[in-house]
């Protein structure tokens, strides 16, 4: 049974840092896609970042481009994402993704398999 398992979330004030992990298990997800979306209340959610098997390509969403990072583990099946310079607008449920395909977690924002979500509240 996959399951992925996100944490790291938590309130910071505007302009700080979090650092959220996901961490995956029930398969190898080494040739898979891993990345993040984020959904605040009352809005849809919007995609946020990832990075290919390779771990050489990575994608971002425009508002959190030179602040935001995307990095993975193979080994330890688990992806991270560096939160630094956050504002009011980053709080949002984020959630770890993983798919096959890198094109259906960037392009159609779908995926395979989801986290359960972790709350990221930024004060201002």
């Amino acid at each position: 049974q996959v399951q992925l398992v996100e944490s790291g979330g938590g309130l910071v004030q505007a302009g700080g840092s979090l650092r959220l992990s996901c961490a995956a298990s029930g398969r190898t997800f080494s040739t898979y896609t891993m990345g993040w979306f984020r959904q605040a209340p009352g809005k849809e959610r919007e995609f946020v970042a990832a990075r290919g098997w390779s771990g050489g390509t990575t994608f971002y969403a425009d508002s959190v481009k030179g602040r935001f990072t995307i990095s993975r583990d193979n080994a330890k099946n688990t992806v991270y994402l560096q939160m630094n310079s956050l504002k009011p607008e980053d709080t949002a449920v984020y959630y770890c993704a993983v798919d096959h395909s890198i094109n259906t977690i960037v392009i159609r924002h779908l995926a395979d398999y989801w986290g359960q979500g972790t709350q990221v509240t930024v004060s201002s």
